[in-house]
């Protein structure tokens, strides 16, 4: 292992730390490098089983992994390929919320022929195999503890725990990061006097044992030491600025959590109800219209820190002169301290001192007395007090904050909002914007980095055992990250201009660049490669398309088969696509180097066997079916993948594939084709709708969810076949041993079933099988047992009957074979300029079923999937928040975003999704401003952004005056023309607004020929809606009726903040913190100085941790089956594997975390859970940006934590935070405002301020009615809260009538008998008494004329912190069951007896699962289940209820 780890260290990760410097990896800011090379974990200390919070494993926002659905789909995928470890879907595999193959390779099975047994309906593999497919070899990763003493000069003997993985340069890194140690660089490591190899395992050194002592000995400076060094000091000295994390630079980010707790959580004494200040802010009381800018980044005044130097930079009498060379100078700095004292000072390599030289004479003799340090912190602190007190201050503020607070990112997020920062003097920031390398020289020998090389050696490291898989995938996410880190630089520098063209003499559009070994090319149509296509339209998309070829090309992982590493980023209005270089493609054409595949769009076809065979292997997994299409010279040529996608073999000997943008089949629905008949219902919803460009494409979810609805039907066919031949049987002979009557009545139900629900699916296309009810899921277990059970009978006696039943179910679904279950795309079946060999009818080469096939998908998308995913949002289980998570949402039912249009149709006649059709409307609003924006940047000359995009800002969210100020400062640069840009342009500007409307929709990336480049002052808000309109119309075929900003917000209750903020995100600009008057009828609302940067905005692909994510799904599974304490161990092993492989912070860790604290809650560790909570708010905050949607879910879990552990205000603070964002995402009427404010609700009722209390739950309740209907639990609920308020405030009459609603509904719906209806009962008989005391009372006073002043008090008791904690943990779909696990045996061992079916555990589940369906009351009562439960088997049921409850919930609450 050990020699692994150091061959791994070495080359793949291009020595990510050359040499005892990884010290520095850290200091140049990119602590990224070290942490997840040695899995950084030491520097962080947290506990292993703590890491990152933000989105669910499973897919981006764990919608569909949750909850009974997910179950099911698990089966479906066991039945196709057996061997599969992990129950849960597969589908939803990358975590990008980009699904991926539902392989069984991708589950942890190698690359077995896992799909080839797809044709025989075949369940296998009972969840309980899954666990011990994973029993792998963990003890290889649990390593052992090691405690040793470190001995530094002039610090306390230090006694660090160490593990005996780890390499010794983790301790160097330890060091370097402590506060007593943190100014060291340059030391070595010794143990009995023999200095200790850096890239050593601490378990390979033999003479290390308990206890040992490490001695730190300080080492001569060389030229690179002195400059880590110094960068080191600046590094610490700048730690708790936050203007990198604004300016978007070393993968800083901000997070806000200990703002808002003022301090750490966990350091917290428990508050006293009355001590706590309740009141909300004025933003986030309900009613709010425009919520305000500045809380979004709460505290920017004092977020610096103390100044500890005025200067500190590299001076200018550097390099030192040959003569003082040879006296050991290596370089000379220059400091300016806060006493406004003036020094230089000299490195050697014995340390720093300071010297005689002035500004302006040279005199490197050292100064009188002369202090030489080895460390440049001790000669400042020796120089300037002020310095050594501000540099204790930082460390004190640097070393109590959170470890997650420190630590980089494994990708830069942006801030789309940034306060002013002041630019300060900073040497070391202006030499690395102006070296030409990647400030990586210092860790690298050889400066620049082989990228090709790196991605593909560390796809090639073995991966047989766990361990290898590990370090496989710590190497490619590591490479992966530098990878992209250094393209997005390199994207922007070409854009910017500061890139040499490798085609200098041609068109600026055409050219193409090299820097840094990656090949960067803009996206627009260069050589008429596209003109077919659809010209600059489909050049832009295209990059975007190839990408996600590469992503499911990589998830497959076939051996062999390599494709490049690809990122696109969109920068200013530009499309690059950053490419690693393939060895040797640079020397010759590209024509001599294409062995597979075509350049000129199938009029030449080439093959090779080597790459027919590794594609097939992909094409297996992908759903590609291998096809033969005629060459230039009329011979048949094979292909297994669409004729665009090229194969090139490297000078390397690798195959590369590349041009994967056709990976799977076009989507009929957006092309206009002659020979194709639509179905009526698709022509009546306006279809085909001719596209920009012809290159769309249906996504792989779709064809996973296709497929699968296929072999449903499949099997429901065969069994309805079955069971006649089977009757026939049975009238023939009596014989009872043919088929158990049991199965047969079972399955005969089911079938039944089967055909009702099929007629009910006529009636409404409503998608039967994509939402399954827990019974359904039985359903389809049983008639798979039923067949298996029935085909195996059959086959005995009749072999051809059984053929017979198989041939004529693939017959009805539409199978490409005649007897097997086969469904597989040709890519290239509609593609104009190809010939296709047709072979003969009804085979899987006969290309009309091959185009029958194409079109069924993508009716199957609109007719199926888009009710589908309006059905399933139904629920508001866990409703998108903005238009990211939207596009997510229908990306895992894949339904491709140019539906959205007709998403919005479907949602506009339905009020109950009213939230929906609100975000669904501003997302196609922004995306059609993205794709004007993006033209009109192209055409802004570099001297006018920043006034080019305040004006479009302008244009796009006010109606007050835009006149386009360009200043006075840039009319002269204007060279004399200053009469281009009159203020009334009235008249003038009409025919050039037409032009550039006109020229946007020619041509989505046209750039406006003969046109001036002040076009952008052309723009008015009149003009840019009609635009918006345009190509709302165009592109979506969707009528938006409003032609300015003051429409869209009238008509579709749209915020401005919201738009602003949505639109900043989705183009990369930053804004202005500060209050925009967006009704300001004076001036401008933005001015040219809102605008602070614009950002890249970065598509690639994440890299997976594959045992990582089969121990996290296996985990969830037990928890769905009640087995919490199981649950939580093995998600505690998927934390531990994800910290081995993305290292501390990492968006999948988040996910892991939450789910790990809200079990610590359910087994009731309250503290625990609070713990861990704190620690994915500060995850997701720093991974996904503090305002998204997964960051508001995490901040409401944590507050109901605070709560259980008594810290009230800090829960109330919370919960404001998350209303906060809430509403500045999507505005106050959202389903999910409704559960905060009944939070905030509940606990201001417990702190006894019932006004604000009840505020609040008005506004929830009228949420909840509006989207729940008035009989769902979630208003009774609502009704009841309100009550309780009122009855507080002595206002008896009110509570009566809200009681009596809350009794109504739980009568009607769960009947007299149930338990909440007899609670509410007795609610109503004490409200009734207290209201008839209180009348009396009333009655009193008025007839004696005066108050009697002795009347005994009406009892009005605030409820206890307990009982509102219960009323949380409901409202949160939380149950705490009081059982224990004897009763949990108990519970299965009777449903056993009930179903002694061929897999107990999987029919255990089921059973469990339909009990809780009924329990669950139609999926109402979800969040509503009763606390103490009466009888046992309930008590089985309900603790599975809650928990599923829990894990959906965990997406929303």
């Amino acid at each position: 292992m050990a020699l692994e780890t150091e061959a791994k260290k070495s080359n793949s990760s291009a020595t990510a730390t050359g040499d005892a410097t990884a010290a520095t990896t850290k200091t140049s800011g990119k602590a990224k490098e070290n942490n997840n090379t040695v899995g950084g974990k030491k520097n962080l200390n947290p506990p292993p089983n703590q890491q990152n919070p933000n989105q669910n494993l499973v897919n981006g926002n764990g919608t569909v992994a949750d909850g009974p659905a997910a179950k099911k789909k698990g089966k479906k995928n066991r039945n196709k390929s057996p061997p599969e470890p992990t129950p849960v879907p597969v589908e939803e595999a990358l975590s990008n919320g980009h699904a991926e193959k539902p392989t069984a390779e991708e589950a942890g099975v190698a690359d077995s022929d896992a799909n080839a047994n797809l044709e025989k309906p075949e369940v296998g593999g009972a969840p309980e195999a899954e666990a011990d497919a994973e029993d792998i070899d963990l003890d290889a990763l649990h390593d052992v503890g090691i405690t040793v003493n470190i001995s530094s000069p002039g610090a306390d003997l230090l006694c660090v725990q160490l593990s005996s993985m780890e390499l010794v340069q983790e301790i160097h890194q330890l060091l370097m990061d402590r506060e007593e140690t943190c100014h060291r660089t340059c030391f070595s490591l010794q143990l009995d006097n023999v200095t200790l190899d850096n890239f050593a395992e601490l378990k390979t050194i033999e003479q290390l044992e308990q206890g040992s002592t490490i001695k730190v000995v300080e080492e001569p400076y060389t030229m690179r030491e002195a400059r880590i060094h110094v960068r080191h000091v600046r590094d610490l000295l700048k730690n708790l600025d936050p203007a990198d994390a604004y300016n978007g630079i070393d993968c800083t980010s901000l997070t806000y959590l200990n703002t808002i707790t003022q301090g750490d959580l966990l350091d917290k004494k428990k508050t006293r109800p009355d001590s706590v200040d309740c009141t909300p802010p004025e933003y986030v009381t309900p009613g709010v219209y425009e919520p305000p800018l500045l809380p979004l980044h709460p505290n920017v005044k004092n977020a610096k820190g103390p100044q500890a130097l005025k200067v500190l930079t590299t001076s200018a009498w550097n390099p030192p002169p040959g003569p003082r060379k040879l006296h050991g100078d290596l370089m000379y700095l220059y400091v300016v301290t806060m006493e406004e004292k003036r020094f230089h000072i000299s490195a050697c390599s014995k340390g720093f001192y300071i010297n005689q030289s002035t500004d302006d004479t040279f005199n490197p003799k050292p100064d009188n007395p002369s202090h030489l340090s080895h460390s440049l912190i001790d000669l400042l602190s020796h120089i300037s007090p002020s310095f050594r007190r501000a540099f204790q201050t930082i460390q004190k503020r640097r070393t109590m904050r959170h470890a997650f607070e420190r630590v980089a990112t494994p990708y830069q997020v942006y801030q789309w909002a940034s306060p002013t920062l002041e630019h300060t003097v900073d040497a070391i920031r202006a030499e690395d914007a102006f070296s030409s390398k990647l400030g990586y020289e210092e860790h690298i020998p050889g400066q620049t980095r082989d990228w090709n090389e790196e991605l593909q050696t560390t796809r090639e490291l073995p991966r047989k055992t766990l361990p290898e898989r590990l370090l496989r995938e710590r190497a490619i996410f590591k490479v992966h990250g530098d990878f992209v880190t250094a393209a997005t630089r390199g994207a922007m520098a070409v854009i910017d201009g500061n890139v040499l063209a490798i085609n200098p003499g041609e068109d600026s559009k055409m050219q193409m660049f090299i820097w840094n070994n990656i090949f960067f090319s803009l996206g627009f149509d260069v050589r008429d490669h596209y003109k077919e296509l659809g010209g600059d339209a489909a050049a832009f998309v295209a990059p975007r398309y190839d990408l996600h070829g590469v992503r499911v090309y990589n998830a497959v992982d076939v051996e062999g088969l390599y494709t490049l590493g690809t990122v696109v980023i969109d920068y200013r209005g530009y499309r690059v696509t950053a490419q690693s270089i393939i060895p040797g493609i640079l020397e010759r054409e590209q024509e001599q180097s294409v062995v597979y595949g075509s350049i000129d769009f199938g009029k030449t076809v080439l093959s090779h066997p080597k790459y027919l065979d590794l594609l097939r292997q992909a094409g297996k997994h992908l759903k590609i079916l291998p096809h033969a299409v005629l060459n230039e010279r009329d011979e048949p040529v094979e292909l297994c993948s669409s004729v665009e996608c090229k194969g090139i073999i490297g000078n390397d000997g690798r195959h590369y594939i590349l041009d994967l943008l056709r990976t799977f089949p076009p989507d009929v629905n957006f092309l206009k084709l002659q020979d194709v008949q639509i179905s009526k219902e698709l022509v009546d919803m306006g279809f085909p709708i001719e596209h920009r460009h012809k290159l769309c494409c249906l996504r792989q979810e779709l064809l996973e969810a296709f497929i699968e609805d296929r072999y449903v039907s499949f099997i429901r066919i065969a069994a309805v076949h079955l069971q006649q031949l089977n009757a026939k049987k049975q009238t023939e002979k009596a014989e009872e041993k043919q088929v158990p009557a049991i199965e047969e009545a079972q399955a005969e139900s089911k079938v039944n079933g089967a055909q009702k629900a099929d007629a009910k699916e006529e009636k409404k296309d409503d998608k039967v099988e994509k939402q399954p009810t827990a019974s359904d899921t039985k359903t389809a277990e049983a008639m798979v047992n039923a067949i298996r059970e029935a085909q195996s009978n059959v086959a005995t006696s009749n072999e051809v009957q059984a053929a017979e039943v198989v041939k004529r179910a693939c017959a009805a679904v539409g199978s490409l074979k005649e007897k097997e279950f086969d469904f597989r795309f040709n890519p290239d079946v509609f593609s104009p300029g190809i010939r296709h060999v047709d072979g003969e009818e009804g085979t899987c080469s006969s290309l009309a079923k091959q185009k029958v096939l194409v079109q069924e998908a993508a009716e199957f998308l609109v007719l199926k999937q888009i009710p589908a995913f309006i059905k399933e949002h139904l629920a508001h289980s866990s409703p998108p928040i903005d238009g990211q998570s939207l596009t997510e949402s229908l990306h895992s039912h894949g339904i491709n975003v140019r539906y959205l249009g007709k998403v919005i149709k479907m949602l506009g006649q339905m009020p109950r999704m009213d939230y929906l059709y609100r975000i669904a409307i501003l997302e196609l609003i922004v995306r059609a401003t993205k794709h004007i924006y993006y033209t009109y940047m192209q055409n802004t000359e570099p001297l006018h952004l920043s006034s080019a995009i305040s004006h479009f800002l302008n244009c796009l969210l006010t109606n007050g005056p835009v006149n386009p100020a360009v200043s006075s400062e840039e009319a002269h640069k204007k060279r004399g023309n200053g009469g281009k840009h009159n203020k009334h342009k009235s008249s003038k500007g009409g025919k050039g607004q037409q032009q550039a409307a006109g020229n946007q929709n020619g041509n989505s990336s046209g750039s406006s020929n003969g046109s001036s480049a002040s076009d952008w002052t052309l723009v008015t808000p009149r003009s840019l809606w009609q635009q918006i309109r345009r190509e709302a119309k165009a592109y979506w075929d969707w009528d938006l009726d409003c032609d300015s900003i003051e429409t869209a917000v009238s008509k579709y209750g749209i915020l401005r903040i919201s738009l602003l903020r949505a639109f900043c995100l989705k183009v990369g600009i930053q804004v202005l913190l500060r209050e925009y008057n967006f009704e300001s009828k004076h001036k401008p609302t933005f001015g040219d100085d809102d605008i602070v940067n614009v950002f890249p905005v970065v598509k690639h692909i994440s890299p997976r941790a594959t045992d990582a994510y089969n121990f996290y799904t296996t985990g969830q599974a037990k928890i769905q089956q009640g087995m919490f304490k199981e649950g939580y161990e093995l998600i505690s092993e998927a934390l531990n594997l994800l910290n081995n492989v993305f290292g501390a912070m990492h968006q999948e860790n988040g996910s892991c975390l939450r789910m790990l604290a809200r079990l610590s809650y359910l087994l009731g560790d309250a503290q625990d859970a609070l713990a861990i909570q704190q620690r994915a708010v500060i995850m997701s905050e720093r991974v996904n940006g503090i305002d998204h949607p997964s960051t508001i879910l995490e901040y409401t879990h944590l507050s109901l934590y605070s709560f259980a552990n008594g810290h009230v205000g800090m829960s109330l603070k919370l919960l404001y935070r998350a209303r906060y964002l809430m509403v500045l995402i999507c505005g106050e009427d959202h389903p999910e405002v409704a559960l905060i404010d009944s939070n905030i609700s509940l606990i201001l009722h417990a702190l006894g301020e019932y006004e604000l209390s009840l505020r609040f739950i008005e506004h929830a309740l009228k949420l909840n009615l509006k989207y729940f209907g008035n009989k769902a639990m979630h208003v009774a609920v609502s009704y009841h809260l309100m009550a309780r308020t009122q009855s507080c405030m002595g206002d008896f009459r009110s509570a009566l009538n809200n009681e009596k609603e809350t009794y109504s509904i739980y009568k009607s719906q769960l009947g007299e008998k149930h338990e909440k209806t007899r609670d509410s009962a007795e609610c109503l008989r004490l409200l009734t008494q207290q209201a008839v005391l209180l009348q009396r009372k009333m009655n009193d006073i008025y007839s004696s004329g005066k108050l009697t002043s002795d009347l005994p008090p009406i009892h009005i008791t605030p409820p206890s912190m307990g009982s509102v904690l219960d009323m949380l943990n409901t409202i949160n779909g939380i149950l705490f069951v009081q059982i224990s696990q004897k009763d949990i045996v108990k519970v299965r061992s009777e449903i056993e007896k009930h179903f002694k079916a061929n897999s107990a555990e999987n029919e255990v589940n089921d059973a469990i699962k339909s009990i809780v369906a009924a329990a669950n009351n139609n999926g109402e009562a979800e969040e509503e289940a009763s606390k103490d439960i009466k009888e046992q088997a309930v008590a089985g049921t309900q603790l599975t209820n809650g928990e599923k409850s829990t894990t959906t919930e965990a997406t929303s609450s």
